[in-house]
């Protein structure tokens, strides 16, 4: 009998259609996505607030979250899809070790779809993160060397069209040949997709350089290069020589960065660029614009504006000779741009130097403030080590604010060890990674999640920033028990991930003083959804609709309706329908308050008040959700 006999004739044809769709190209994986589609909805996910394990007084804007994250997954996506704003992972890296609970069933090296589990179990949680991800959202995904080829097929196929890049970091230093290659790993990547109107902040531009002031213009300015990163055979038209007509001197390009080319595109016609093509890759004769360029060019417009300034204090020589300049050739003294020659032996039209003044100097361009298109600096792929924080790149125009600077490995482990006393956790990251980038990818009032939270640390780095900046971002961590047959007690959400948060609230380490972070800790659990209006708790349901409607999560109090009211809107669930409760309903509608009422029986509420109030189905609301 084949296992598709009994599926109904919808759902074999949408799987024909699946098939049809699937790509040739990418990565190709062991999967069976009948059973991968019946896994997203096999039943209800619930969670309901511990309140002796949740910190600080009620209301709560963070979250912690204990549960299998594929479950507390599913639950956000009913609750919160399209709201988060960041999303940090640092998922196991499939190594083989036992170091992590799902590892016997998904990444057993035994097997000999080692890899196709892994790549199954991330697979359908990162389809449901991104579902969760706002228009401008990110993700931001921690991988080593080892699996990240496949990871970044994954993603590519989990979410097409938003791949942005990647950041490549220093994990320590003096790592050890592990390989017997006699390379040490000493790096590894953050991968990152986003949707489609993400930025990364970038760095504030420096204004240091913009020392001119240019009174016609009334702006500051500074002086930059002006050649282009190519040579003279790949830009024939930019080797030239550039002329000052106030001072009657010239300057040679360098051959290995040509000038920039000398007519704007479309500035010239076809039969024009042909008449002057000699004269373009070679030095053109006096008797054509003072012997530099054909008349009308825009380098000469660019000269008569203004626009690129000429070295004053300058050594300048005339060779009354062809011997001469051979002579000042072979010694070197002519021009160079650092080690080469910009007149050399057998260089084009040499002769044309011969009896001219020739500028030791380079021109420049006046690059005014005014015409900056971004105030900021995009941000650099490369991590810089806190080691190497202070060496500035090569390069003019380059800042050395444009790179994040994080820590090693090393820094994590001590964080764990300062606030717990112990090695509480393994493999932690450096808070200073997760501060930076998140500082670059979320803003001061945006969601930050981590589902694979493990000690809190994206969840330390983001309390780090608001105390910083006195932002307002939130967090919702996600961690699971970890709970073996071995040790069956052990919880590592409870005990690790949201403990690390709870110690930084109570510490009174002058490190730590200014961090706090109220939430609610929360538990997932499974429900038939034949179940359903039996099973589901009304502190469940509470906590879905507060999440739902964007509010704070507060305490379930078993009254006959619960109530939370904000300036902006009114969130009523009705456990039960009383006469009391359609009392205080006629009271909202009478302040005209924006309410939105759940009920298991909403006919009972509009039969007796009509569509004064917007009255939902709970199991219809959230299984609808729950199905998107």
């Amino acid at each position: 009998m084949s296992k598709y006999d009994d599926l109904p004739r919808e759902q074999l044809i949408e799987l024909l259609k699946k098939r049809d769709r699937t790509k040739k190209l990418g990565l190709v994986w062991e999967r069976d996505e009948i059973e991968a589609d019946n896994a997203v909805d096999a039943n209800f996910v619930a969670a309901t607030i511990i309140p002796d394990l949740s910190d600080k007084p009620a209301p709560w804007r963070n979250m912690v979250i204990e549960g299998d994250n594929y479950d507390a997954l599913r639950w956000l996506r009913m609750t919160m899809a399209g709201q988060i704003n960041c999303i940090y992972i640092d998922p196991p890296y499939n190594t083989g070790a036992k170091d992590w609970v799902y590892n016997d069933h998904y990444a057993n090296p035994e097997d000999a779809y080692f890899h196709s589990t892994w790549l199954e179990f991330l697979f359908r949680r990162l389809t449901l993160a991104r579902d969760l991800l706002a228009e401008d959202g990110v993700i931001l995904v921690s991988i080593n060397d080892d699996q990240r080829a496949k990871l970044e097929l994954l993603m590519d196929e989990a979410m097409p069209g938003m791949r942005v890049g990647s950041f490549a970091w220093r994990t320590r230093t003096g790592g050890n040949d592990t390989k017997g290659a006699f390379l040490s790993e000493n790096h590894e990547h953050v991968l990152i997709y986003a949707k489609p109107q993400f930025r990364f902040s970038g760095h504030e531009k420096t204004y240091e350089k913009y020392i001119f002031w240019d009174e016609k213009a009334n702006d500051w300015y500074r002086l930059s290069d002006i050649s282009q990163p190519k040579d003279m055979t790949e830009r024939e038209n930019g080797f030239y020589a550039m002329y000052d007509p106030k001072t009657d001197t010239y300057y040679p390009p360098n051959p290995q960065r040509v000038w920039p080319a000398p007519f704007p595109k479309g500035g010239r016609k076809d039969a024009e660029l042909e008449a002057i093509s000699d004269v373009m890759k070679v030095f053109p004769p006096d008797a054509a614009a003072k012997g530099v360029m054909p008349s009308g060019d825009q380098i000469g417009k660019w000269i008569k504006a203004g626009r690129i300034v000429f070295p004053e204090d300058q050594k300048v020589v005339v060779w009354e000779t062809l011997d001469e300049l051979l002579s000042a050739i072979d010694a070197s003294e002519v021009p160079l741009a650092k080690k080469t020659k910009k007149i050399w032996r057998g260089m084009p039209h040499l002769d044309f130097w011969v009896g001219k003044r020739v500028g030791f100097g380079i021109p420049q361009w006046v690059r005014y403030k005014s015409e900056l298109k971004n105030a900021n600096q995009p941000l650099s792929s490369w991590i810089t080590p806190l080691s190497e924080a202070k060496t500035v790149p090569e390069g003019e125009d380059a800042d050395p604010k444009a790179f994040i600077v994080s820590g090693m490995n090393q820094e994590g482990t001590t964080s764990v060890q300062d606030i717990f006393g112990s090695k509480a956790f393994n493999y932690t990251k450096p808070v200073s990674l997760m501060r930076e980038m998140i500082r670059q990818a979320a803003s001061p009032f945006d969601i930050v999640l981590d589902f694979f939270a493990g000690s809190a640390t994206t969840a330390q780095a983001v309390m780090e920033l608001n105390a910083e900046d006195g932002g307002d971002r939130r967090f919702i961590m996600v961690s699971s028990t970890e709970a073996t047959a071995d040790e069956p007690d052990k919880n590592l959400c409870r005990d690790v991930t949201a403990e690390r948060i709870r110690r930084l609230n109570a510490s009174d380490d002058k490190k730590f003083a200014e961090l706090a972070a109220d939430f609610a800790y929360l538990r997932c659990r499974e429900i038939e959804f034949e179940d359903l209006d039996q099973d589901l708790a009304p502190a469940e349901v509470w906590a879905a609709l507060e999440t739902l409607h964007r509010l704070p999560m507060t305490r379930y109090t078993q009254a006959p309706w619960q109530e939370h009211k904000t300036e902006a809107q009114t969130l009523i669930f009705a456990d039960r329908v009383s006469t009391e409760l359609l009392g205080h309903l006629r009271g909202v509608v009478d302040r005209r308050e924006n309410a939105f009422v759940y009920a298991w029986a909403p006919g009972q509420i509009t039969a007796a008040l009509g569509d004064a109030l917007d009255v939902r189905s709970v199991r219809t609301e959230l299984v609808g959700r729950f199905r998107q």
